[in-house]
């Protein structure tokens, strides 16, 4: 599966179109591509009758759509959707099934809640934030997170607020990180919500803030230096002529990320 892989079937005239990711796909080597990359992200909204539908007819692979149609809406194991899929192609090589199975035997593992965190971490690397969001702030109406695996609840809620971040929600994305310090207490937490905190707020009220919580002198000076080696980092230069196409990007990245 490293480097180039040459379409091994029909290119599709119509693609099928990934929801969790807003992305269109158009031969089967992309979709092996996305259901190995993404374990996390493979749902109903994936594997479903369209997807049949459109193996079979635009793909022209009916006997591969056949294999899939009986285990479709109830999506029992793996083994059922995911390898015919792979193997109509042999799209995996013997190393990278193994790994795929020790990743199929991970998630087999997991509690429901872990998978659903997974699942909005996989939405955020893929860019997708305001669904990430929708997971996360569902996993947070939970109260058994911390039965469930401790530390998790500052998890979610500071991927919640790395998310509404990269949404430029500061003042969401700030309460987020106040909530997962205020959860677990970890100097971790904290060094991201005073990171935070010192974004968007006067220096009186950042350093009101550090002797409010009695922030610790080498805690200071951590921060302090990561702010300083931030403000050096140069600038990058940006060109008239290249305004336009950036802004352009800005935009479908933008629409993209928030399914508008």
């Amino acid at each position: 599966m490293s480097g180039y892989i040459l379409c091994q079937t029909k290119k599709a005239e119509v693609p099928y179109f990934i929801e969790n990711i807003s992305t269109n796909i158009y031969s089967l080597e992309e979709l092996c591509y996305y259901l190995y990359h993404n374990l996390y992200l493979v749902d109903k909204t994936i594997i479903n009758e369209n997807l049949c539908t459109w193996i079979q007819e635009e793909l022209d692979l009916p006997r591969l759509a056949a294999k899939l149609r009986p285990h479709m809406g109830k999506f029992a194991s793996a083994e059922d959707v995911l390898y015919p899929i792979f193997k109509e192609i042999n799209y995996l090589s013997y190393e990278e099934l193994r790994t795929f199975n020790a990743q199929l035997a991970k998630l087999d593992a997991e509690a429901p809640a872990v998978r659903e965190k997974r699942k909005g971490d996989a939405l955020m690397d893929n860019g997708m934030y305001v669904n990430a969001i929708r997971v996360y702030q569902k996993l947070l109406e939970r109260e058994d997170l911390e039965k469930i695996r401790e530390g998790l609840t500052e998890g979610v809620y500071h991927n919640l607020g790395c998310a509404y971040s990269y949404l430029f929600q500061m003042e969401k994305a700030l309460e987020c990180f106040c909530n997962a310090y205020e959860g677990g207490r970890s100097q971790k937490a904290l060094k991201t919500y005073l990171l935070a905190y010192h974004s968007i707020r006067t220096p009186i009220e950042y350093e009101s803030k550090l002797n409010e919580l009695s922030v610790e002198e080498e805690m200071r000076q951590e921060i302090k230096t990561e702010l300083e080696h931030f403000a050096k980092r140069p600038a990058q230069p940006v060109y008239s002529q290249h305004i336009d196409g950036m802004l352009e990007e800005f935009t479908r990245e933008y629409h993209r990320s928030t399914g508008s």
